[in-house]
């Protein structure tokens, strides 16, 4: 019986990567966004691509995007159980930006960052300068420096503002790295054109594969905030880290992703 393993997210041609050495024991199904999908008595089914209506039973997923809509999708994967990678649960737990920040920061030894929260649209009041994020997205944006008054559109968290370099651990299986992420003003991404490759700090990878361990992730990108002081702060967890920005991780990421399927 061939297996049929639901991709979700990828380029066309990171697919076709994934594809090549399989051999004829997989069918591959791609959806560059969610495809509709149902779980019946156990059963994970995904619409074909090709027929509107006809349901394909799936053995297996490899999932890699954040979408406006994609929690429930992530918890039916849950539920089902089935192999999935990244790992559905741990996805599920992380999704949602506070509430993953909570779970993280209950496992990271790096938890010193004074935090405060709004519910709704609130005003804040502080003294010092402190930084405000609100949203799903995980992607640097929904950000907010300020001191004195506030008023929040929505729930946030606000956090004390850490002078000093903001970093990435990038697990991938055993294989890592540590990424500095740079930008034009205090906002720090992976994405801008300065951000590079760095030694890896032996505390920040203890720390990091303590969490994926916790959420039972293969893969995972823990952001990191090192003070001029040298401490060591947690920022946050991302259930899908970036893996195009730098070539040596997407290829690592697919061949990562192969070797999971081969071994499933």
């Amino acid at each position: 019986m061939k297996k049929r393993i639901l991709i979700v997210g990828l380029e066309e041609s990171e697919v076709l990567i994934i594809k090549q050495n399989l051999g004829f024991d997989y069918l591959l199904v791609h959806y560059d966004l969610l495809p509709k999908i149902q779980l019946v008595e156990g059963d994970l089914f995904v619409e074909s691509s090709s027929i509107p209506g006809k349901y394909l039973l799936v053995d297996m997923v490899v999932f890699h995007g954040i979408f406006a809509d994609d929690f429930d999708f992530i918890t039916l994967l849950a539920l089902w159980r089935g192999p999935c990678l990244p790992n559905a649960t741990g996805m599920m737990d992380l999704r949602q930006r506070i509430p993953g920040l909570v779970r993280s920061l209950s496992v990271s030894k790096f938890s010193g960052i004074k935090r405060g929260m709004v519910i709704g649209a609130e005003e804040y009041f502080t003294e010092s300068e402190v930084v405000a994020k609100w949203g799903t997205w995980h992607c640097g944006e929904d950000k907010s420096k300020f001191t004195g008054n506030w008023n929040s559109s929505e729930t946030s968290v606000v956090e004390e503002f850490i002078t000093g370099e903001a970093v990435r651990i990038m697990l991938m299986g055993d294989k890592y790295w540590q990424i500095k992420l740079t930008g034009d003003t205090w906002l720090k991404s992976i994405h801008h054109q300065d951000s590079v490759q760095m030694e890896v700090d032996p505390e920040l990878l203890a720390d990091s594969k303590n969490i994926a361990k916790h959420f039972n992730l293969q893969m995972v990108g823990v952001d990191y905030m090192v003070g001029s002081n040298d401490e060591k702060y947690l920022l946050e967890v991302n259930h899908i880290p970036n893996v195009t920005v730098f070539p040596f991780i997407n290829e690592a990421f697919l061949e990562f992703s192969k070797n999971w399927i081969m071994n499933h």
